[in-house]
C-alpha cells in the first residue's frame, strides 16, 4: 500500500513542478424561496473569506455568477430584506469545473430590527415540511465518507439508525425495518430499485446505477416522514439530479468502483443558454479489466453498463419542462459452485451453473410553472420498469449435460402521473397538496424442478392495470421564527385488494434559542406487499393452482419521534432522537410459524410463500446520537451510535428478534485536509464501525443431516447473534487544480485490519455440517477523475 500512495504522490508532484500559475474558476448558482421555489431577485450574495470579499446580486431568474475567485475551499454569505441570512461553508472550487450552488432561504416571520447572521444547519433537510428524522446530505459526502465508494445508499449507513445488510450489498436497514420498507425517489418520481443486480421486491444490491456526479444535495428520511411520501413504512431517500452548466461545456472522465465512465453538460447553444443537457455512462470496471485480459474475480465477472441524463428547457411563459432518464443492465454468471467463481456468490449451490440478470429503467418528464411568486404546480409522466431473469442448471459431469433446476424470468413496468400543488399565503402559513396515480403492469414466469419431467410454477401470472392511487394534503404554520406546527393527510388505494387508507401526520418544532431546538412527531404510514407476494401460487392436491394471497392488505407502521439538537457553533453539533414504532397487519403464515414479512428483504433473491394472512405485528424502538463537525479548518468527524430493539411477532404467537435486531451500532469517521500549495490538496480519511452480528436462524444440524437440507429450529429462530461486526475504512485522495483541468486520484480501502467478519452460517449438503461464509476482507480500489 505504501508503494502505491508514493507513486500517487510522485505523478502529482511531477505533473504539478511545471507551473506555479494562479488558478481561479467561476461560482454559479440559483437563490429560491424555500418554500415555493420561486427565484428571488436581488439577493446578495458574497464570498466572505477573502481578503477583500467579492459579491454579485441575484438576477430575474434568481441566477448569480462570481467569476475568478481562486481554487480552493471557500464560504459564501446570501442575504436578502425579509428571509433568514445563510452562510454555506467551505465550498471547494476546482479549476476543472464551475462550482454550482443551489440555495433556498426561508422567509421571516418576525421583522427583526437588527439582522445578525448565526449560521445555519447544514443538514437540514430540503423539504420544508420536514421535522424529525431526516437530514439532507451532500454529493461531496458520498466520495469524502471512507468506504461509502461514491454510492449515496452506502453513504447515509453512516447516519444514526441505519445499519448495512453486508459489505457486499447496499441494502439500507433503518431502525430494525425490512429493507424492502424503503421509498426510492428521484425528481419526484418514485422509481424501482436503482441498483444493479437487484432482486425483484428488494431496494438494494452490489454496485448503484445512480451517479453521484449528476446528483446535487438530496433529502433522507428514517421515519414519520411528510404526508407527500407514501406506501413506505421505513424510510425515503428523496434524490434529485442537478441541472447542466448554462454557461459552458463541461466534460468528466472517471474510473472507479462503479466503473469506467464519461459524462458531458452544458448549453445545446452558444446563442441561448437557457436549454441544457446532462448525461453521463458508464461501463463494468472488472469487465473492461477481464477483456483487457486480467484475471480480476476467476469465472465470476459482473457486467453492468448504466445511463443518466437530464435535459432542461426552461420557457419565458410556459414553464419549466425537465426530461431525464436513468437505466441500467447487468448479467453474471456462475460456473460451477464447486469452482473459485462461488467465492464471489451468496448462494450458488455446488454442482450448479447460475445465470443472473436484472435491468432496470425509468424516464420522466416533469413541467413546473409558477402562476405567481407565492404559486406553483408541479406535474411529472414517468414510465420505469424492472426485469430479473435467473437460470440455475444443474450440471452432469459423467453426462456432460446440464437440467434446467429453477428459472424466473419476471418483469414489472409501470406508468405513472403525479401532481403537486403548492401555495404559500404568507411568512406563516403554506400548504401544498397532490396525487399519484401508479399503473403497474407484470408478467411473472417463475418455476422450480420438483421430479425428472415435472416443475412446480410458483408464479405465472401476466396482468395488466393494478392501479395505486395516492393522495395527500399538508399544512405549516408558524406562529413564530421558534415555533412551527405541521400537519398532513395521505390516502392510498390499491386496486388488486380494493384497500384504502387513510393516514395522518403530524410534527412540531420549537426553537428554544438561536442554537438549540425541540421536536415532536408522529406518522401512521402502510404499505402494499412486493407485487410478486400477490400472485405466489400453491399447487393442490388434484394438481391445479391457487394463488392464496390475492387479498393481502397494507402492512401498517406508526412512528412516534422525538429529537433534541443542540449547536454548539455553526459547525459542531449534538443531536439525540428517541423512537417507536408500532408495526401491524403484516404477513404472516396462515398455520403457526415463525415467518413473518417484518424479515423480508437484504438477499440476491427473495423467498416465495404463500398462505399468508395479515395478522403479524411487531415493534421497533430506541434511541440515536449523533455528534458532528462539519467539515470547516480542515477537518471533520462524525460519531453516530444508536441503541435499539426490533421484535416482531407471528402467527405461533411466540414474540422473537427480527433478523435485523443487531441491538447497537457505532460509527466513529473523520478526515483532514491539507493544502499542498495553491493547487495541491491531499486528504485522509477514515471510519470505524461497530454493530451488533446478524440474527442466526437456528439451523438444526441433527434434522438437516437426516433431510439432507437445511432444517431450522422455530424455536431458536433469531435468537442468538453471530459475532459482532468491526470494520475500519480508510481512504487518501489527491486532488491537483491545472489550467482549465482538474484531476483527483484516491485510494479506498475497506476492511483496513482484514477483519473476518461473518456473513452467514449456513448448512451444507456436501459436507453434511454447518460452514461459515465471511463478509469482504481486505478490498482496495483506485479511482481516477478528471473534469475539464
Amino acid at each position: 500500500m505504501k508503494k502505491i500512495v508514493l507513486i500517487i504522490l510522485v505523478i502529482a508532484v511531477h505533473l504539478t513542478s511545471f507551473s506555479q500559475d494562479d488558478y481561479t474558476q467561476t461560482i454559479r448558482g440559483t437563490v429560491t424561496d424555500k418554500v415555493t421555489e420561486a427565484p428571488l431577485v436581488g439577493v446578495n450574495v458574497v464570498v466572505t473569506d477573502l481578503e477583500e470579499p467579492v459579491g454579485t446580486s441575484t438576477g430575474a431568474n434568481g441566477e448569480f455568477v462570481i467569476p475568478d475567485v481562486p481554487v480552493g475551499r471557500h464560504n459564501l454569505k446570501f442575504s436578502y430584506i425579509g428571509y433568514k441570512p445563510k452562510v454555506v461553508s467551505n465550498q471547494l472550487v476546482k479549476s476543472g469545473k464551475q462550482l454550482a450552488v443551489e440555495v433556498k432561504l426561508e422567509e421571516r416571520v418576525e421583522e427583526l430590527d437588527e439582522v445578525v447572521v448565526k449560521g445555519y444547519e447544514k443538514d437540514q433537510p430540503k423539504n420544508d415540511m420536514a421535522m424529525v428524522s431526516a437530514r439532507s446530505f451532500t454529493v461531496e459526502e458520498t466520495e469524502r465518507y471512507a468506504g461509502s465508494l461514491g454510492d449515496p445508499a452506502r453513504m447515509v449507513q453512516n447516519y444514526a439508525g441505519v445499519v448495512a445488510s453486508g459489505d457486499k450489498r447496499n441494502d439500507i436497514i433503518i431502525r430494525g425495518n425490512s429493507p424492502t420498507g424503503l421509498l426510492w425517489r428521484l425528481n419526484g418520481v418514485n422509481i424501482p430499485n436503482p441498483n444493479h443486480f437487484g432482486a425483484l421486491g428488494s431496494t438494494g444490491g452490489p454496485v448503484s446505477i445512480l451517479n453521484n456526479n449528476l446528483l446535487k444535495n438530496s433529502d433522507f428520511f428514517t421515519g414519520a416522514f411528510p404526508a407527500e411520501y407514501g406506501n413506505a413504512t421505513s424510510g425515503v431517500f428523496d434524490l434529485e439530479m442537478r441541472s447542466g452548466n448554462p454557461n459552458k461545456r463541461e466534460y468528466v472522465g472517471q474510473v472507479g468502483f462503479n466503473g469506467f465512465e464519461l459524462g458531458a453538460e452544458g448549453p445545446f447553444s452558444k446563442d441561448s443558454s437557457r436549454a441544457t443537457y446532462l448525461v453521463n455512462f458508464r461501463y463494468s470496471t472488472l469487465e473492461v479489466m477481464s477483456e483487457l485480459g486480467f484475471d480480476v474475480a476467476g469465472e465470476a465477472i459482473p457486467q453492468y453498463k448504466d445511463l443518466s441524463f437530464k435535459i432542461d428547457v426552461p420557457t419565458e411563459n410556459a414553464g419549466n419542462f425537465s426530461l431525464f432518464g436513468i437505466g441500467g443492465l447487468s448479467y453474471i454468471e456462475f460456473l460451477d459452485a464447486d469452482s473459485d467463481s462461488s467465492a464471489y456468490s451468496y448462494s450458488t449451490v455446488p454442482g450448479t451453473d447460475t445465470y443472473n440478470g436484472s435491468d432496470m429503467g425509468a424516464i420522466g418528464l416533469t413541467h413546473s410553472y409558477f402562476f405567481d411568486n407565492n404559486t406553483q404546480i408541479k406535474t411529472s409522466f414517468s414510465l420505469s420498469g424492472k426485469r430479473v431473469e435467473t437460470r440455475v442448471d444443474t450440471t452432469d459431469v459423467a453426462e456432460n449435460s446440464d437440467k434446467l433446476f429453477y428459472h424466473e424470468n419476471n418483469k414489472q413496468y409501470t406508468y405513472s402521473f403525479s401532481s403537486k400543488f403548492i401555495k404559500k399565503f404568507n411568512a406563516k402559513n403554506n400548504i401544498s397538496a397532490g396525487i399519484i396515480w401508479d399503473n403497474h403492469n407484470i408478467n411473472y414466469s417463475d418455476s422450480t424442478r420438483t421430479g425428472a419431467d415435472s416443475f412446480e410454477k410458483l408464479l405465472q401470472v401476466d396482468k395488466n392495470n393494478l392501479h395505486l392511487f395516492q393522495s395527500y394534503a399538508q399544512w405549516q404554520h408558524n406562529f413564530s421564527d421558534r415555533l412551527t406546527l405541521y400537519t398532513g393527510l395521505h390516502h392510498q388505494y390499491f386496486s388488486q385488494t380494493d384497500e384504502h387508507s387513510l393516514e395522518p401526520r403530524a410534527s412540531f418544532r420549537w426553537n428554544i434559542a438561536d442554537n438549540k431546538s425541540f421536536n415532536l412527531g408522529y406518522g401512521m404510514h402502510h404499505q402494499t406487499q412486493p407485487l410478486f407476494i400477490y400472485f405466489v401460487q400453491t399447487e393442490l392436491d388434484d394438481g391445479s393452482y391457487v394463488q392464496t394471497n390475492r387479498d393481502l392488505g397494507f402492512s401498517q407502521s406508526s412512528h412516534y419521534v422525538a429529537s433534541y439538537k443542540h449547536s454548539f457553533t455553526r459547525n459542531l453539533r449534538l443531536k439525540a432522537e428517541a423512537y417507536y414504532q408500532d408495526l401491524s397487519d403484516i404477513p404472516v403464515d396462515e398455520k403457526s410459524s415463525y415467518f413473518s414479512m417484518v424479515n423480508y428483504g437484504a438477499l440476491f433473491h427473495q423467498q416465495r410463500r404463500d398462505s399468508l394472512v395479515n395478522e403479524g405485528t411487531g415493534k421497533n424502538y430506541g434511541i440515536e446520537l449523533t455528534f458532528e463537525k462539519f467539515l470547516s479548518d480542515g477537518y471533520y468527524f462524525l460519531v453516530t451510535s444508536s441503541l435499539y430493539e426490533s421484535k416482531y411477532t407471528p402467527s405461533d404467537g411466540e414474540e422473537r428478534n427480527t433478523a435485523f435486531n443487531s441491538n447497537y451500532m457505532l460509527n466513529v469517521l473523520g478526515g483532514y485536509e491539507w493544502d499542498i500549495n495553491e493547487r495541491m490538496r491531499l486528504a485522509l480519511d477514515l471510519k470505524f464501525l461497530a454493530t451488533g452480528g446478524k440474527r442466526n436462524k437456528a439451523i438444526d444440524l441433527q434434522a438437516s443431516r437426516q433431510k439432507g437440507e437445511t432444517v431450522y429450529d422455530p424455536d431458536e429462530m433469531y435468537q442468538d447473534r453471530l459475532k459482532d461486526y468491526m470494520r475500519l475504512d480508510g481512504r487518501l485522495s489527491f486532488k491537483l487544480n491545472g489550467e482549465n483541468m482538474s484531476q483527483e486520484w484516491a485510494l479506498d480501502i475497506q476492511n483496513v485490519t482484514d477483519e473476518k467478519n461473518v456473513f452467514v452460517k449456513e448448512f451444507s449438503e456436501a459436507k453434511g455440517n454447518i460452514i461459515t461464509k465471511y463478509q469482504r476482507r481486505f478490498f482496495p480500489m483506485m479511482l481516477y477523475r478528471i473534469n475539464f
